[in-house]
């Protein structure tokens, strides 16, 4: 038996999907919102729908706004494949390829926002609504939104494909909201991929979103959400995982990777928890404590930091150097426990030349506790990594799997800077690693083997 409330875009009466797929699903929502339109018959009245996307290749030209609850958009394969490969290969070698583009249920953005515009004019989908209750239970499940090409940033680099900008989103949710779920996504090649404001139990689990200015925007406030099991990986310019006046965050099982300018960026968050996740990257300020961040768990996570060993991305970075710390903690009584931290890097690659490079960096605030993090700090052996762009997966591979030939690199595991006060640091770090006022601060040095206590 066929439902009312389940849609195929191909099917639909009104518009052509493969002209324009906002349309279609913008018409679909009308048709919706006409038919339901009793709050309350029998104990219901709005069930909402699904709106189904079959495999194939949907230009969208025009933005889909939604502003009811209970809608499912979902289609069948979040199809990504790496832009930032494609583009940085030759096109003439496309031609040898087996798949050129990404893939499964795509939505192609084809909308060219103003530059300078607000981001919200460049989403694929935007969700606002205002009134009671908040608008509920939105779900965006199993397709792509491919941001297609990024644009000259007027550098005079001549590269636009590697800037990251472009000005569209992938999805944009205005308004305070409750239990909206996105899984199981493919997003690639936009500016910012989910920027949601005033969260409230939003599930973020199970999907790839990479090679975008910005992945994830948890911006306004925000409370009792998950970001889970997501492969995410941000530009040089942006954010992997961004939040902002958040409480009861739960971050775990995501495994980021380079090259966004942090992996994790807390901006006033308080009691969240950052745990079992591998984050690598090729900058300093993996992740970012800011705004006086209160009460969070940072716990076995396995942090990574390397040079980019790509050719076609050595030439950009965030901007900081390696006195920054890899971890700056800005805030009262949080908790850094038990992490893994490697940093491999040939010393000419440290800025400041000559420098002595930071892991942990507590800048600020009181009452942190640091305890029981391994960190191992090497030196590899000064070599060019010219491989040609196509081999970015096994240049990358190559240097992640390298751990011969190494050389201890001096390192301050821990420093404390005369802001922060009150803190204790246990076996992060031997007595010659670890720096801070221990008049005002609680220590014990990690044991040296051959050395007595």
């Amino acid at each position: 038996m066929s439902s009312s409330n389940y849609y195929d875009v191909t099917e639909w009466k009104e518009g052509n999907p493969y002209q324009d797929i906002g349309e279609v699903i913008n018409s679909i929502i009308a048709d919706i919102k006409a038919r339901q339109t009793d709050a309350d018959i029998n104990n219901g009245g709005k069930p909402g729908a699904v709106i189904y996307i079959p495999p194939g290749d949907y230009p969208l030209l025009t933005q889909v706004v939604i502003d009811i609850s209970y809608l499912k958009i979902m289609g069948s394969g979040h199809g990504f494949t790496s832009s930032s490969i494609r583009f940085n290969t030759p096109e003439s070698e496309w031609k040898n390829w087996h798949e050129v583009w990404p893939g499964g249920s795509r939505i192609l953005v084809e909308m060219q926002p103003a530059a300078g515009g607000e981001a919200s004019a460049g989403a694929a989908f935007y969700i606002e609504r205002s009134g009671d209750p908040r608008i509920s239970s939105v779900e965006f499940a199993d397709f792509c939104i491919d941001g297609l090409h990024f644009v000259d940033d007027g550098s005079g680099n001549d590269d636009p494909e590697n800037t990251y900008l472009n000005g569209k989103t992938g999805i944009y949710i205005a308004s305070a909201q409750d239990s909206f779920r996105i899984s199981g996504m493919g997003l690639v090649y936009l500016e910012h991929g989910v920027t949601i404001y005033n969260a409230d139990a939003l599930a973020i689990h199970n999907n790839f979103i990479a090679e975008c200015g910005h992945c994830i925007e948890l911006r306004g406030s925000g409370q009792a959400s998950k970001i889970t099991d997501n492969l995410i990986g941000a530009g040089y310019r942006g954010y992997s995982i961004y939040a902002q006046n958040f409480g009861g965050l739960l971050i775990t099982a995501n495994n980021i990777f380079p090259r966004g300018k942090s992996s994790i960026h807390f901006s006033g968050v308080v009691r969240s928890s950052v745990s079992n996740n591998r984050l690598h990257s090729f900058y300093p300020g993996m992740l970012v404590f800011e705004d006086n961040c209160a009460e969070n768990l940072v716990s076995a996570n396995h942090f990574f930091r390397e040079r980019e060993p790509w050719a076609p991305m050595q030439a950009y970075n965030n901007g900081l150097d390696d006195l920054y710390g890899l971890l700056y903690i800005s805030g009262d009584n949080n908790s850094i426990i038990a992490n893994h931290i490697s940093e491999t890097i040939d010393t000419q690659y440290i800025t400041p030349s000559g420098a002595t490079p930071v892991i942990i960096r507590v800048v600020s605030g009181q009452g942190n506790h640091i305890s029981d993090n391994h960190i191992v700090a090497t030196t590899e052996t000064s070599q060019a990594h010219d491989a040609a762009a196509s081999a970015c997966f096994s240049t990358q591979v190559s240097a992640l799997l390298a751990t011969d030939g190494l050389a201890a690199l001096d390192v301050i595991t821990v420093r404390i800077e005369k802001e922060s006060r009150q803190n204790i640091v246990l076996d992060s770090g031997s007595d010659a690693q670890v720096v801070l006022d221990r008049a005002v601060n609680a220590f014990r040095a990690t044991p040296v083997p051959g050395q007595s206590c």
